[in-house]
């Protein structure tokens, strides 16, 4: 339910690529384009913004066929790269991305502070 609950959500323009299994929706990639990505020489750049299948159907090429998705479409357009980005303590999400051939280039961290409470 937590895949059907995240549709439910208005997402701008982005292109989504979903993944069923039976009938009901075990996953999807958000697939957009960004002015700059870090280690990406192009501009735009093919982004994979959201990428999520449901835990218990990990494991078995679901993820994989979505970001294959995404690729072809990027490369169809004429697109040599492709990037996306994973919160720093996100080690499954981190290792789904080496599995699949993408290679790190920049970790950081990103700060916030309010000015009503200074």
């Amino acid at each position: 339910m937590e895949t059907r609950d995240y549709f439910d959500k208005p997402h701008g323009q982005l292109t989504i690529f979903v993944a069923e299994v039976k009938g009901r929706v075990v996953g999807f990639l958000e697939f957009d384009y960004r002015k700059y990505a870090p280690g990406c020489r192009s501009s735009p750049v093919p982004f994979i913004e959201g990428w999520y299948v449901e835990p218990d159907l990990r494991g078995r090429g679901i993820g994989r066929a979505l970001v294959e998705a995404a690729e072809t479409r990027a490369s169809a357009a004429g697109y040599h790269e492709i990037a996306s980005d994973v919160e720093i303590d996100n080690a499954d999400g981190i290792n789904a991305h080496l599995a699949l051939g993408y290679k790190e280039v920049e970790r950081n961290v990103c700060f916030r502070r309010s000015l009503r409470d200074a």
